[in-house]
């Protein structure tokens, strides 16, 4: 007997049949590249944090290119020589401090009770030694972060931005070269306070010839993100200040 395949019901069953049966292979998949992806992560995260001190492979003027990830953890291990963990007046070395996941740790410190755990990654790199701080922060319509590598001195040396969702030739391009290159040199401290590096619209110099005045052009129609990226070097480096202001003590 031929089934009747206009019902309602028919069309019900066989969708959630076909629901059932591609969400299964769906799950499945994801379970498979789960490490795969776990590990791209760690290569990703590897990648930036060399890329803000100046290990990457950049050849123009405006290209951006990082170290292959079949070579990423051979020179992470050779330029990244510390890794340590600040909680609270606790400084302890931990070589997979990297892996802490900073928007996690921002989550918990709402509790009061809880003490933030703060990632420090040390470096060196052409006789210099580097303090790479990562930060991450809120732009116009979702996350931003990046990494910010200073000396001891708190002279920016490099840094590196990306965003989850900023808009495409405006936002998105605080990932782009001529705007990361342009905080290399800025000074963080002014004398001995804090200013971080503000993100200046109709800033009067424009080609960033001055690195003591703790701005950096804006972005052209990028306002919020610029805004963002301000605020997260502020409210992100402000908390590693009396572990970098040590070391010059």
């Amino acid at each position: 007997m031929a089934r009747n395949t206009d019902k309602n019901s028919y069309t019900i069953i066989f969708a959630v049949i076909m629901v059932i049966v591609v969400g299964s292979l769906l799950a499945g998949i994801a379970q498979g590249l789960k490490s795969k992806i776990t590990l791209n992560e760690r290569f990703e995260k590897m990648q930036n944090i060399l890329y803000a001190i100046g290990v990457n492979g950049n050849e123009g003027s405006g290209d951006i290119t990082f170290i292959s990830t079949d070579k990423v953890e051979e020179a992470f291990s050779k330029y990244i020589t510390k890794q340590i963990v600040i909680q609270g007046d606790e400084v302890t070395e931990n070589p997979e401090a990297y892996l802490i996941d900073i928007k996690k740790e921002e989550t918990k410190a709402k509790d009061p009770n809880y003490q933030r755990r703060l990632p420090l990654f040390i470096g060196e790199k052409d006789g210099k030694t580097l303090y790479v701080v990562p930060m991450r922060g809120k732009g116009l319509w979702d996350a931003i972060w990046g990494f910010v590598a200073v000396d001891k001195s708190l002279v920016v040396q490099g840094v590196f931005f990306d965003h989850a969702g900023e808009t495409p030739g405006l936002g998105a391009e605080i990932k782009q070269r001529y705007f990361m290159d342009d905080f290399t040199g800025e000074h963080v401290l002014d004398g001995d306070v804090f200013k971080g590096i503000t993100v200046a619209k109709g800033n009067n110099d424009p080609i960033n010839e001055n690195k003591t005045d703790n701005k950096v052009d804006a972005i052209a129609g990028a306002t919020i993100t610029g805004d963002g990226v301000t605020a997260m070097i502020k409210k992100d480096m402000k908390m590693y200040l009396p572990y970098l202001k040590s070391l010059n003590q």
